[in-house]
């Protein structure tokens, strides 16, 4: 049986889609556990109407999206998980098709490919680009650091389905301070560093960005990625010889995100990310021209008259971290 996890937070008008599209789905031995994170709408009350008794309301108070899935991956009684935010939607073989590959392939997780909403748009052939084939994805010694970025990029919950031995061995989602940004990605990141996973492109899965409150990659100053704040959480459970890996993968990100900061003048936290993270002999990685010149004190003049010519470059098909990210509104202060 699979256990489905959907964290519920103020999508009164979206959340019966996302539940017909479950109850619609051509494999049928499944759980749905319905996390309300403290909502304030009428989206519980739409839950508490289901008439399938596999649907299972659970309440909490408000702790972001990490608490909520978490929750659910603690009360799953299946041995499979599957995640789907309260305003997506699954077309009907998608679990189907990912359990098949699940068992096919021995694999701890599978992550298939998706249609962004509004603009109907499969980036099937970006990730192609990025160098991402059909099939278990290999992460040994040899592989490169921007690789793994890639792949960790493709990776969301909404699109992956994992064991759930797996999920609770890695911890589950990152839950501190409510965190709503890249949540999901230290525990993907501890997935793929240890156990085998399996991609496909075909579009199973739809992001509804119409409906949500996005974080933003680059209209604004975006919260640290937790695997930047807090290393140890990587590094702790990194096979000993993936760690130059690692190492290239935390620089990598650290560049990227130095330079959106850098964007927006911050160049003391670009600064502090470069110092942290620098790894000898990373000049051709992907950011770390820009993350350098970010951490200068110049940077507030640079972003002023460089953000015109950044930011399209960083938005590019060639950027590698446009996934969609969590979608959570945020509680009014």
């Amino acid at each position: 049986m699979i256990s489905v996890i959907v964290p519920l937070f103020n999508k009164e008008q979206f959340i019966q889609r996302t539940l017909d599209s479950i109850l619609a789905q051509t494999f049928t031995e499944f759980e749905v556990l319905v996390v309300d994170d403290g909502s304030t709408d009428g989206g519980s009350a739409i839950v508490e109407t289901s008439r399938d008794p596999r649907i299972r309301l659970i309440r909490q108070a408000n702790a972001g999206p990490g608490a909520a899935r978490n929750r659910g991956i603690r009360e799953a009684r299946g041995e499979t998980l599957a995640f789907l935010d309260a305003d997506d939607v699954w077309l009907p073989e998608y679990l189907a098709r990912g359990v098949a590959l699940l068992e096919r392939h021995c694999v701890s997780a599978v992550s298939g490919g998706y249609t962004e909403f509004p603009r109907n748009y499969v980036p099937r052939e970006v990730w192609k680009k990025r160098g991402l084939k059909e099939g278990i994805q290999p992460v040994g010694p040899q592989l490169d650091a921007a690789a793994l970025v890639s792949m960790l990029a493709f990776m969301s919950p909404c699109s992956t389905i994992v064991r759930t031995e797996s999920a609770r061995r890695w911890g589950g989602f990152y839950e501190a301070d409510k965190c709503r940004y890249a949540e999901d990605a230290a525990f993907w990141l501890k997935v793929l560093l240890n156990e085998p996973v399996y991609f496909h492109f075909d579009p199973l899965s739809e992001f509804h960005r119409e409906g949500s409150q996005l974080s933003a990659n680059f209209r604004s100053v975006r919260p640290l990625e937790p695997f930047l704040t807090d290393p140890g959480i990587l590094k702790e459970e990194c096979p000993p010889e993936l760690g130059r890996v690692l190492d290239g993968f935390l620089a990598i990100r650290a560049s990227r995100t130095a330079t959106v900061r850098g964007l927006w003048g911050d160049w003391r936290s670009a600064a502090d990310l470069m110092a942290k993270f620098s790894t000898p002999g990373v000049w051709n990685w992907p950011y770390s021209f820009t993350g350098r010149l970010a951490a200068n004190p110049l940077s507030g003049w640079f972003a002023q008259r460089g953000r015109i010519f950044l930011e399209p470059l960083l938005k590019s098909p060639a950027a590698l971290d446009d996934r969609p990210q969590t979608k959570w509104n945020f509680p009014k202060v």
